[in-house]
C-alpha cells in the first residue's frame, strides 16, 4: 500500500503479529499494512466493539489512502524522491512521540543494525517497489496485490523457523490466495512479458514485507513506536543519495499544493498515525481481529481511486481479490478450521 501501506501493513496468523503500514503500504496500509514487520508479543483477542470498528476501519481508510496520495504525489515527484519524503517527514513525527512518551533509546549497536535491515526490508524495498509501480497501474491493483503479504509472510516463516511450520489449512489458503493472483493476471505467457512487470513490483514487496515480517520478531520486547521510528530514520538515510544521485530533485520542478499536502497526508496520516492507530488497536482488540484489516484496504483503496481518481477495474481484478480475501479468511481460520470441542460442565449444587 504504499500499502502499502498496505500498509500497509504483516502478520504472522498463529504466533506473532508483524506490523506493515502497505504504504498500502500505504500504501500503506496498509498494511497492515499496509505497516508489517513489526512484531509485539502475541495479545489475547477481544471481541470487537464500536470502538475498534471505528478504529479498524479507520486504519484501514488511511493505509488504503496511501495508494490515493501516492497517485497524485507521482504527476509530480519522481518515486525514490517521494518514498523519501514519506519515511524523513513521519521519522519527525514518529521521533516526537517517543519523546513524548519519554522512551529510553538503546545504545546497543546490534538494536541499529537491526532496525537498518528493518528499514531495507518493511521500507526501503516494499515502498519503492509499490511507487514505481504505480507509474504502470493503478493504485486500485496495487493495493489488491498487496494483500498477498500475508501469504509471503507464511511461506517465508514455513522455511525460516521452527514454531510456524504451514498447516494443512494454511497449505489450501495460500494456494487460493495464489489462485487468485493467477485470475488477475492469468498464466503468463512469452506475449505479455513487459505487461507483468510492475504487478510483479507490487508482488516483491509483499515478498520483502514477508521478510521483515519474520526478521522483525527479534524486536517484540522493544517498544513498538521505536521500532517504527528507527526503521523510518534508517530507511531515510539510506534513500537519501539514492534519490540524490537518480532523481536530481534540485532539477524538479516546484511541485503544486495537490502534491505538497498528497506528501503530507502519505507521510503524517498514512505512516506515523497508522503505526500509533495500529498498534492501539492490537491493544485493544488483539493479533486476529487486526487480521481484518487486511480484507478493508483493498477496498478503501479501491473506493478512492475509482470515486476520485477515475480508475477502472475489470471483473477479473474483483473476482480475484475475492478469491485472495477467501485464501486469507482459511488461513485466519474463519473458514474450514476444525470446531473446539465442547468444554464439559461441571454441575452446581
Amino acid at each position: 500500500m504504499l500499502p502499502h501501506e498496505n500498509t500497509t501493513r504483516l502478520i504472522s496468523l498463529d504466533m506473532e503479529l508483524a506490523c506493515r503500514p502497505k504504504l498500502r503500504g500505504i500504501n500503506g496500509p496498509r498494511n497492515l499494512s499496509s505497516a508489517g514487520g513489526l512484531q509485539p508479543k502475541q495479545l489475547p483477542t477481544q471481541p470487537m466493539d464500536r470502538i475498534s470498528w471505528l478504529m479498524l476501519i479507520s486504519l484501514s481508510i488511511l493505509w488504503g489512502g496511501s495508494f490515493f496520495f501516492t497517485e497524485i504525489a507521482l504527476v509530480d515527484l519522481p518515486p525514490l524522491t517521494l518514498v523519501l519524503c514519506r519515511v524523513s517527514i513521519a521519522t519527525m513525527v514518529l521521533w516526537w512521540v517517543v519523546l513524548l512518551r519519554d522512551i529510553a533509546i538503546p545504545r546497543d549497536p546490534k538494536f541499529w543494525v537491526g532496525v537498518a535491515v528493518m528499514g531495507g526490508l518493511n521500507n526501503l524495498i516494499p515502498f519503492c517497489l509499490i511507487v514505481w509501480s504505480q507509474t504502470q497501474i493503478t493504485s486500485s491493483l496495487a493495493a489488491i496485490l498487496n494483500a498477498t503479504t500475508p501469504l509471503f509472510t507464511l511461506l517465508i516463516a514455513h522455511i525460516a523457523t521452527d514454531s510456524e511450520k504451514l498447516t494443512l489449512r494454511k497449505t489450501i489458503g495460500v494456494l487460493i490466495g495464489f489462485g487468485g493472483v493467477i485470475v488477475i493476471f492469468g498464466l503468463p505467457t512469452s506475449g505479455n512479458t513487459m505487461g507483468l512487470l510492475a504487478p510483479g513490483a507490487v508482488l516483491l514487496a509483499a515478498f520483502s514485507y514477508g521478510c521483515a515480517g519474520v526478521f522483525g520478531r527479534r524486536f517484540a520486547t522493544t517498544p513498538p513506536i521505536l521500532t517504527a521510528a528507527g526503521m523510518t530514520s534508517a530507511s531515510s538515510l539510506m534513500l537519501l543519495p539514492l534519490s540524490i544521485i537518480v532523481d536530481q530533485p534540485w532539477h524538479l520542478p516546484v511541485p503544486t499544493t495537490s502534491t505538497i499536502l498528497a506528501v503530507l497526508g502519505f507521510a503524517t496520516l498514512s505512516t506515523a498515525l497508522a503505526y500509533i492507530l495500529y498498534f492501539a488497536i492490537l491493544k485493544r482488540a488483539g493479533a486476529s481481529n487486526l487480521l481484518l484489516v487486511t480484507f478493508l484496504i483493498p477496498v478503501s483503496a479501491i473506493l478512492l481511486g475509482v470515486g476520485f481518481l477515475g480508475e477502472v477495474l475489470l471483473a477479473q481484478h474483483m473476482i480475484g481479490m475475492a478469491v485472495i480475501g477467501f485464501g486469507l479468511l482459511v488461513i485466519d481460520g474463519r473458514i474450514l478450521s476444525r470446531p473446539k470441542p465442547a468444554q464439559p460442565v461441571t454441575p452446581t449444587k
